[in-house]
């Protein structure tokens, strides 16, 4: 008898205690004032993996610019980025300076990152990131070939040129609804930030959302 009441009372709080997961979702929701995009460009690569695990502790979601080398060597990293509910754009094959090559040129490094990443598992991208932010008409006009839309950056983290973990994070502080935020898949101190950017954007009630490709804006996730 005291072994059945022992096992009601524990699934009856197992059962509150699902309650209360499902239940807490909508209110983390309605805690979101405005959306971020969080963007990481240059992958995958040996960090990815790292990186993802990083984000997926502390509940962020982000755009994953690969470059399509990096997608054809690492395939399985594509899928992790795909698996882990990460958003994958399109960086070029190469990463060169579009600006500077031919038409034929620039199309054939976006039709083939497209097609790396999609036999790597991340679908077919809608998001295309040019190399340096570098752009004209040209790349654009082949971007929109291939149903891509041009996605640059609000904020620069810097990561790229050094910044420390602490210049980060600041970069964070200063991002407002809508915008996007550029990063890196490759710097140590842009994955330890990770655990305060999540703090940073809570405390201002800003949620990591997904890029439109529509409007080229952070908006929640959908």
């Amino acid at each position: 008898m005291g072994k059945t009441r022992s096992l009601a009372t524990g699934l009856a709080a197992a059962a509150l205690a699902v309650a209360s997961a499902v239940t807490a979702t909508p209110a983390n929701a309605a805690a979101c004032n405005g959306y971020v995009g969080l963007t990481f460009d240059d992958g995958p690569s040996g960090n990815t993996q790292a990186l993802l695990t990083a984000l997926r502790q502390n509940g962020l979601r982000a755009t994953m610019f690969n470059q399509g080398n990096n997608a054809a060597a690492n395939p399985g990293l594509v899928r992790a980025q795909a698996q882990a509910g990460m958003w994958i754009g399109n960086h070029s094959y190469t990463h060169p300076h579009l600006t500077q090559q031919s038409q034929a040129q620039v199309d054939s490094e976006i039709s083939r990152t497209q097609q790396a990443i999609a036999n790597g598992g991340g679908g077919t991208p809608r998001l295309f990131r040019p190399p340096y932010g570098e752009t004209n008409a040209t790349v654009q006009s082949v971007a929109a070939k291939y149903g891509l839309r041009q996605i640059i950056w609000d904020v620069d983290s810097q990561d790229w040129n050094g910044a420390s973990t602490d210049a980060i994070v600041a970069a964070h502080a200063r991002l407002t609804n809508g915008q996007v935020i550029l990063m890196h898949d490759w710097p140590a101190n842009t994955r330890a930030a990770i655990p305060r950017i999540a703090q940073t954007l809570a405390s201002r009630n800003l949620c990591a959302g997904m890029i439109s490709p529509q409007t080229g804006r952070a908006v929640a996730p959908g």
